[in-house]
This record gives C-alpha cells, structure tokens and sequence, in this order.
C-alpha cells in the first residue's frame, strides 16, 4: 500500500495495548487523521519524538482498510515548549485543542489547521493574554461556522451608532439599543478587529484590549454556546 505525507498537530492520544497508541491528527490536506503508532510508548520508539503536543509535525502514514490507518514515521516541524511552561496556558491550550475538535467533522478545511497553529503560536508568547487567545480563537471557530454577528446594524436594520450603547439579542441575533447596553463603539469596534481575522498579537495592542475582551468575551462564549458543538 502506498505512504502518503502531511503535516500534522495531535488532537487526541489513546492507549492501546501495551506499547501502543492511538492518535488522531489535524491535517490540512487530509482532514483528520486516526492512526496507529505503534510502539510509541516505549521508551527507545522513533515515533515519539515526532509527535509532541502543542507541536507541528511531518509525518509518513499508510491508509488503513478502516478508519485507522498506521503511523510509519515521524519529524517534528515545530515545537511550541513554552506553553507546557505555564500551566494555565497548558490547560487552554488542550481546551482549544477539544473546541477545535468537537466543532469539526472528519474532514474540516485546511482554515481550521491553521487556526490551531495559530492558536499554538499565541499561548507561546507571554505577552498576550489568555483570555484574549480564547475570545480570538471562539471568533475564528464561529466565523469558520459561518455564524458570524452582525457588527454593522441593529434589530431595526439602523446603522450602529458611536454615540449609542447596545445589548445583543439572540433572538434577533443582532444589536439593540439599550441606555445601559453592555456594547459601545469601544466594545464594537473590538469585535469587528476580532472577527475580522486580525491575530491576537495585534489585538493586544488596542488600548484597553484586557476591558474590552471582557465584554467581547461574554458575547463570543454566549455565540459559541449557541452554535457550536459541546
């Protein structure tokens, strides 16, 4: 049978028998990848070495009759160490990592391979906060889904207003004018950055980028509860 050669990030890991281990890998040619490294788990095994978490790496596989095919080898590409430097950056990373593969099917466009690489690149950076990687990365995921807010007009269909605040009505899936709204130019325009593909590195830099991902944060996490897989 033939090898074939990808790019690959780890989305889960499973033991199998006594040496072995299932994993299922994120591509962005072949969608995702269940394979089985065997040997892996001992402590002379070529494989391991390649296939690190919060890691990207190349590696040579062979199809299997089923949905699992077998790992023959394996390089890593890229290593991100300094997430596993931080705990907490380590435990979003993995919840990043499980929303990424819940909202997929089996066979997700390449955009969802580079986002979680992208994701891996901004928990390696200190400067940039966790809660603003999450805020980014659940934007991406809806944008991805098509779900997408309305950032332009209100219920009504009026154009959003500097001058105005607003609460976001599932509902209307839409802005609406509120005295004592949640959302104001600030937290919109915050959005709009948000949505509009710009990295967290970038974000971090809008003056007062830690308020406004409060705020923001709540209207994404609300979306992502609303529209994507749990």
């Amino acid at each position: 049978m033939n090898q074939l050669q990808t790019h690959g990030i780890i989305l889960t890991r499973t033991d199998f028998g006594e040496a072995d281990r299932i994993i299922t890998l994120l591509t962005p040619d072949q969608g995702k990848l269940r394979l089985m490294a065997k040997g892996v788990r001992r402590v002379k095994s070529k494989l391991a070495g390649g296939i690190e978490l919060f890691s990207v790496s190349h590696i040579t596989y062979m199809p299997g009759r089923g949905e699992i095919g077998t790992l023959v080898s394996t390089r890593l590409l890229r290593h991100y160490g300094r997430i596993v430097a931080d705990i907490n950056r380590t435990m979003l990373g993995y919840e990043l990592i499980k929303q990424l593969h819940r909202a997929t099917e089996d066979a997700p466009e390449a955009e969802y391979y580079e986002l979680l690489e992208e994701a891996f690149a901004a928990l390696d950076s200190a400067d940039i906060g966790a809660e603003l990687i999450q805020l980014w990365f659940s934007a991406q995921l809806l944008k991805l889904a098509g779900h997408t807010p309305n950032l332009q007009t209100d219920s009504a269909g009026a154009k959003l207003e500097a001058a105005s605040r607003y609460d976001f009505s599932l509902d209307d899936t839409a802005f609406q004018k509120r005295p004592e709204g949640i959302f104001g130019a600030d937290e919109i325009k915050f959005l709009r950055l948000t949505f509009g593909g710009n990295q967290p590195a970038v974000l971090a830099k809008v003056a007062g980028a830690a308020e406004l991902t409060g705020a923001a944060g709540r209207l994404v996490a609300l979306l992502a509860r609303q529209y994507l897989r749990s």
